[in-house]
């Protein structure tokens, strides 16, 4: 069993694995972490709605999984759902791996473009914080979740996520130029 985090604006007790974007990390699927930290920081401010974070435990036991380490084979599968190609884990039940971290700078939009190779691309999504995703992608991972309880985030909670992801945010943003240097750098010689 473990527990899972999903942030909303609203209460979901009994998530649709078909109603999440396509185009997301790991395809269409309801998207939760195993970090309450990270599940806070997860959702912006809306106006007029609260920040609400489900908790759920999930017996994971006859599920069938897809593991995942920042690599190659994580790159390849997150760039052909970025780009809502045919889901080539789509037999798993849960698949479960970092979150690509390029929010800040759309790395596969600068693939596309050209002005990145995949290899480069690759190099920048290595940097930052290595958060994790789990995706539930099937009818018998939903079935095996049961919905524990919410908390809507305090205004206190949402201004401290907001601090923290703002300096998660620096912190990136230097890691992030100080590999497009080295990249420049290796590409002029």
């Amino acid at each position: 069993m473990i527990d899972l985090y999903h942030a909303s604006y609203e209460i979901i007790e009994h998530p649709d694995v078909h109603y999440g974007r396509k185009n997301a990390d790991f395809g269409q699927g309801f998207y939760t972490t195993d970090s309450l930290d990270f599940a806070r920081k997860w959702v912006r401010e809306s106006p007029g709605k609260d920040i609400i974070i489900s908790r759920y435990s999930l017996d994971e036991s006859s599920l069938k999984i897809k593991r995942f380490e920042r690599n190659t084979e994580w790159f390849n599968y997150i760039f052909s759902n970025r780009r809502v190609k045919p889901d080539a884990y789509a037999e798993y039940d849960l698949i479960m791996g970092p979150v690509a971290n390029d929010t800040i700078y759309e790395t596969f939009g600068i693939i596309t473009s050209g002005y990145l190779s995949d290899e480069e691309a690759m190099k920048l999504l290595l940097i930052g914080p290595m958060s994790q995703q789990i995706v539930l992608k099937s009818m018998k991972a939903t079935d095996n979740l049961k919905f524990i309880s919410h908390e809507v985030l305090s205004k206190e909670l949402i201004r401290e996520a907001s601090r923290q992801h703002a300096k998660d945010g620096e912190i990136y943003q230097s890691e992030f130029a100080k590999v497009m240097e080295s990249l420049e750098t290796t590409e002029n010689k």
